[in-house]
């Protein structure tokens, strides 16, 4: 049953990042690139902030580029916070006692929240007064050219197309939802990461790698047919460059804000 409220299963998300934990680190060059971001910002903003909360931890890579701070971990996966000896927990459940963290950094976590508002309001009450939080996750943007093929090739063959991507944040939202949660000095940043990849088959590795695959509640349960299935890969495989490789474009979404001072 879909959920009208929540658009993602938890138990099915959690499920796929237990999955990708064992070779996490194979196919973690985004949660890389976004991690390295989120420390020089963190940098730029102060000298010190002891005590740093790393929602959506995955693996612990952004805590190894943050060795002056205690970092306090907590992930959505049972097995990756089990790695990281942290916290498990959605984004949008926060166990933390209000201002706990001088911090709370997320990269590449966010875009499946299911109450993203609830989840920044959290985040704020978790953090101490003019504490710090910074935030990078794909947008609603990503896979734009991806996404208009598979539809055109659906709507082609069927009534109505399945849910096969995940609902993003548009980055006009973000401000505002920044503002409602409580945030001052609301900063977003938008760019677009190229990456190329040799077939449809190879992106789905590195979705599935990512602990990324369909976790919709609307998502079908039934495996993909022989004929639908090649017809998937021949719309994502549609016009290859020069060199036979195939390019998605994803929105990266960068949020800052800090928590309001003591009065």
């Amino acid at each position: 049953m879909s959920d009208p409220i929540e658009p993602f299963d938890r138990t099915a998300r959690r499920r796929a990042r237990d999955r990708a934990t064992p070779d996490f680190a194979r196919f973690a060059f985004l949660k890389d690139a976004l991690a390295a971001d989120l420390a020089e910002r963190l940098a730029e903003l102060g000298p010190s902030f002891p005590r740093v909360l790393d929602l959506g931890s995955h693996d612990g890579r952004l805590a190894a580029l943050l060795p002056e701070s205690e970092i306090v971990a907590a992930d959505a996966g049972f097995h990756f916070a089990k790695m990281v000896r942290g916290v498990m927990c959605d984004e949008d459940r926060l166990p933390f006692a209000p201002g706990s963290f001088d911090a709370v950094l997320s990269a590449a976590s966010l875009h499946g929240v299911n109450d993203l508002p609830g989840a920044l309001v959290q985040i704020r009450q978790v953090l101490k007064p003019g504490g710090v939080f910074l935030a990078a996750f794909v947008g609603g943007a990503s896979f734009a050219a991806l996404r208009a093929r598979l539809l055109a090739a659906e709507m082609a063959h069927y009534d109505g197309v399945s849910p096969r991507f995940l609902p993003m944040v548009d980055p006009r939202e973000a401000p505002g939802l920044l503002q409602r949660a409580g945030f001052v000095e609301p900063v977003l940043d938008v760019h677009q990461r190229t990456v190329r990849y040799r077939s449809a088959a190879s992106m789905l590795a590195d979705l599935r790698g990512m602990g990324e695959s369909n976790v919709l509640h609307a998502r079908s349960r039934k495996p993909l047919s022989r004929v639908d299935a090649a017809a998937f890969h021949a719309a994502a495989e549609a016009g290859p460059e020069a060199d036979g490789r195939h390019s998605v474009s994803l929105e990266i979404i960068t949020m800052t804000g800090r928590a309001p001072p003591k009065l």
